[in-house]
C-alpha cells in the first residue's frame, strides 16, 4: 500500500528545491576507472511514469555538469522488458562507460487531519460615516484538510561497464509535507537527485 501511495505522489514532488540526507554505503575504490563521462541512468519502480520522471531529473542534473547522460526510459516504452538484457543492449548502443541504478528502499507516510483557520468577511455600507450598528459579518471555516508527512529513501549504485562491478553506492533520504491542496514544504525528490549528483562530484565519479 505504501508503494502505491508513493507512485501516486511522485509526479507532484519533483518541482521544488531542497536537500536530502546522504548515507555512504560503498566508497569509490582507488582501482575504479572513474571519472565517467557517458552514463546510462536506470530507475527501478513499478510505474513507468515514475521511473521516467526520476530518470529525467537525474539526467538533467548530470548534463548540467557536462556529462553525456541518457535515461533508459527514453530508449524503451512501458511494454519493454525490464531486465539485464535490455539494459546491456542500451549500454552497448550508447557506448556508456557507467550505469547508474536507483531503487526505492523505503517509503513511509504518516497522515493526520489538520484544522483550518476561520475567515471573516465584513460588508460595510458605502456611506461616508462608519456605523458600528450597521455592519454585516460573515464568518466561515474551511473543512479539515489531510496533511501527510512523507519520508523517501533511495538507494543508488554506479556500475563500471568495463569491470561489470558496482564501484560506488549511497542512500539518500528526503522528507516533505503535502496536503490535499498540493501544498508542499520540506525536502523533495529534486533534493534527492541533486544529492546523488553532488555526491558523485564529491567522490570524483564525474
Amino acid at each position: 500500500m505504501k508503494k502505491i501511495a508513493w507512485l501516486v505522489c511522485l509526479p507532484f514532488v519533483l518541482g521544488a528545491c531542497a536537500t536530502s540526507k546522504v548515507t555512504p554505503v560503498q566508497a569509490l575504490s582507488e582501482s575504479a576507472d572513474a571519472p565517467y563521462g557517458n552514463i546510462l541512468v536506470v530507475c527501478l519502480f513499478e510505474s513507468f511514469d515514475s521511473r521516467r520522471a526520476l530518470e529525467r531529473e537525474i539526467v538533467r542534473q548530470l548534463q548540467a555538469e557536462g556529462i553525456d547522460a541518457v535515461a533508459s526510459t527514453s530508449m524503451m516504452n512501458s511494454k519493454t522488458p525490464v531486465n539485464r538484457d535490455t539494459f546491456l543492449a542500451m549500454v552497448e548502443e550508447k557506448n556508456s562507460d557507467a550505469l547508474l541504478l536507483t531503487q526505492l528502499v523505503e517509503f513511509d507516510i504518516k497522515s493526520k487531519m489538520q484544522g483550518r483557520s476561520p475567515r471573516a468577511t465584513y460588508n460595510i455600507r458605502p456611506t461616508y460615516y462608519f456605523n458600528v450598528y450597521d455592519v454585516e459579518l460573515t464568518e466561515y471555516s474551511e473543512p479539515e484538510g489531510l496533511e501527510m508527512d512523507q519520508t523517501v529513501t533511495l538507494a543508488t549504485q554506479v556500475f563500471s561497464v568495463s569491470t561489470k562491478e558496482p564501484v560506488w553506492a549511497i542512500e539518500t533520504t528526503g522528507k516533505f509535507k503535502r496536503n490535499m491542496d498540493q501544498q508542499r514544504s520540506g525536502d523533495t525528490l529534486e533534493g534527492e537527485t541533486r544529492a546523488i549528483v553532488n555526491s558523485m562530484k564529491r567522490d570524483r565519479l564525474l
